[in-house]
């Protein structure tokens, strides 16, 4: 939401699906919203729905007869007052409704994200949760879906409740130490706050050392390497199960990455075919062979179809023995996977072999999963905990500790976070 916006406006929006459906819902937040909803109806009882007919403020014309909720502040999902109107799906209904609202003075449409903006800043949820939200909006396989959800749930915010109050106790340990430095019951500090420093940090090095979310999210990305006719292009489309890359025997028929999002057994992937390696004078070719050396590093899991002895160095790397069909390749190197993307002979066997790579790349079920901002945060945190054990100076350790603390505060959006709320509520649809 750009910064000029005012949050005093009173906003409203569609936040089902587009129309035509069985029914629509449109969503009002701000100091105006029960006013609003005088103008056009009667208003329920806060958090009771109640059958209403609602009319044109104007003339008194019926809209539609509609459910109509109310909220008040800050018992709502945005901490302002909310009405939310459930009406009849058809297109005309929902625009006549939409129009009413937007002509009574000081309603306005909402922006993409700004209710779930207005929660956050109104502290109804904390940016973790505002993360996982988009990530729930965006999920597309069972996997991504639980992640998300337990993300959006509090599940990494109630962590990180705990995480402060321990860093809170920390802090004024030290404080206290300092104060009290030169009197006899504290005999020069306290003895246990080295270690208590070291056990925090030690715990948050296990978070980041988990699986990230952004293969899940992102879906793995599985590149697909070899010379000019490896039989790449042949081996994506086998995958995918559709014509997704162009193939013909023409060395260097493909000239630039081709990115095919799929989903196996819940997992999402992004599988990469590239350019086929080999020396060039075509110009076009050479800038498409360097993206493709470049799209190892990029690569979650490498698909290697050339020579062994040429094989990249990759952590996760799957050698394809391809066109295991044709007589001269009906011997495979050890440790290949011989596969035809013709008669998709161990095809199956190469995919299990991915997915089975894959895991050990994916928070597990139900699992808690930082994305790379969470992680930088986190990071900064263990990193002062560290400097804060390991110095003799108590007066640095406390100023370690008051930087840990507002590296959890960046965290959960307290602080330091105004340069990325306009990208990540931008995510969000419209009545979000």
């Amino acid at each position: 939401m750009p910064g000029d916006v005012s949050t005093s406006d009173t906003i409203y929006a569609l936040s089902s699906g587009r129309p035509p459906a069985a029914v629509a819902i449109i969503r009002t937040s701000g100091p105006r919203a029960h006013d609003a909803a005088r103008l056009l109806t009667r208003l329920p009882p806060p958090r009771q729905a109640a059958l209403r007919t609602l009319r044109e403020p104007s003339d008194g014309r019926v809209i539609d007869a509609a459910l109509v909720l109310r909220f008040d502040a800050p018992e709502s999902a945005t901490g302002e007052n909310v009405v939310e109107y459930q009406c009849h799906g058809g297109r005309a209904v929902v625009d006549a409704l939409l129009a009413a609202l937007g002509a009574i003075d000081g309603l306005r449409e909402a922006q993409p994200g700004e209710f779930t903006r207005r929660a956050f800043a109104n502290g109804r949820i904390d940016l973790t949760e505002a993360e996982g939200l988009a990530d729930l909006l965006e999920a597309e396989t069972e996997a991504q879906r639980r992640a998300a959800l337990a993300l959006a749930s509090g599940g990494l915010k109630r962590q990180i409740e705990q995480w402060q109050s321990r860093l809170v106790e920390l802090s004024a340990r030290a404080e206290a130490a300092i104060d009290y430095v030169d009197e006899d019951d504290v005999a020069g500090g306290d003895a246990r706050l080295d270690e208590d420093a070291r056990a925090l940090a030690d715990e948050l090095a296990k978070w980041l050392a988990r699986p990230r979310i952004e293969p899940l999210r992102d879906g793995v990305r599985v590149v697909v390497a070899g010379p000019t006719n490896a039989g790449k292009s042949s081996l994506v489309n086998a995958i995918a199960e559709s014509e997704r890359a162009i193939v013909t025997e023409i060395p260097g028929t493909t000239r630039d990455t081709i990115e095919v999002p799929l989903a196996i057994g819940g997992i999402p992937f992004l599988l990469v075919d590239t350019a086929g390696l080999r020396d060039t004078e075509d110009r076009v070719e050479r800038i498409g062979i360097g993206r493709a050396r470049g799209e190892f590093a990029r690569a979650d899991i490498l698909l290697w179809l050339g020579e062994p002895d040429a094989v990249p160095d990759h952590p996760r790397l799957i050698l394809v023995h391809s066109k295991s069909d044709q007589i001269d390749r009906a011997q495979s190197p050890s440790r290949a996977i011989a596969v035809s993307a013709l008669t998709r002979a161990g095809i199956d066997a190469l995919v299990a072999r991915i997915v089975e790579q894959s895991r050990t790349l994916l928070p597990g079920e139900d699992a808690l999963a930082l994305n790379r901002r969470q992680a930088a945060a986190l990071a900064s945190v263990e990193a002062d905990l560290r400097e804060a054990s390991a110095t003799s100076d108590i007066v640095l350790a406390a100023d370690h500790f008051r930087s840990a603390c507002n590296g959890l505060d960046r965290l959960t959006g307290r602080a330091g976070v105004e340069n990325m709320l306009d990208a990540l509520f931008g995510r969000f649809c419209l009545g979000k």
